[in-house]
């Protein structure tokens, strides 16, 4: 049994009373191909764990490519087969590693634009700024989370 130590606020009760620990789900899923970064968020008035992804470059435009989905970087990262081909990677990876169902990700944004310390959205030791990445994403997060 792995136990892992993290701090108070990397942990978000959901609606339903579970707690999930959103640096876990995130190391757990950086072990997916199609991801470069990401970051977990969960409202605590949800019942369910949201994700915003930097893919991997190379391995998503491969990707796109078999599923015949084209155009710039940018609209492939928008594009909606593409989410769910990385949300279907990340959960395939979530149940090889024995993730919780409440803590698998329901939905995924793809971010075109990796998180640097340059965005303001990592720390100079690329750790994630989780306030900064809510505040960035605001729209995202209230749509996936009103589209239910």
């Amino acid at each position: 049994m792995v136990h892992y130590a993290y701090r108070k606020k990397d942990l978000v009760k959901l609606q339903a009373g579970e707690y999930v620990s959103l640096g876990k789900v995130e190391s757990a899923l950086k072990n997916c191909s199609l991801v470069d970064n990401i970051c977990a968020y969960a409202n605590s008035d949800q019942n369910y764990v949201i994700s915003f992804v930097v893919p991997n470059q190379k391995q998503l435009s491969t990707l796109a490519n078999k599923k015949g989905v084209e155009g710039s970087w940018e609209e492939i990262c928008n594009h909606p087969t593409m989410e769910a081909e990385v949300l279907k990677a990340i959960k395939e990876v979530a149940e090889s590693i024995k993730l919780q169902r409440f803590e698998i990700p329901v939905k995924v944004h793809l971010s075109p634009q990796p998180w640097t310390p340059e965005t303001g959205l990592v720390t100079d030791a690329f750790k994630l700024k989780r306030k900064e990445l809510k505040n960035y994403y605001l729209n995202d997060i209230e749509r996936m989370y009103g589209a239910n």
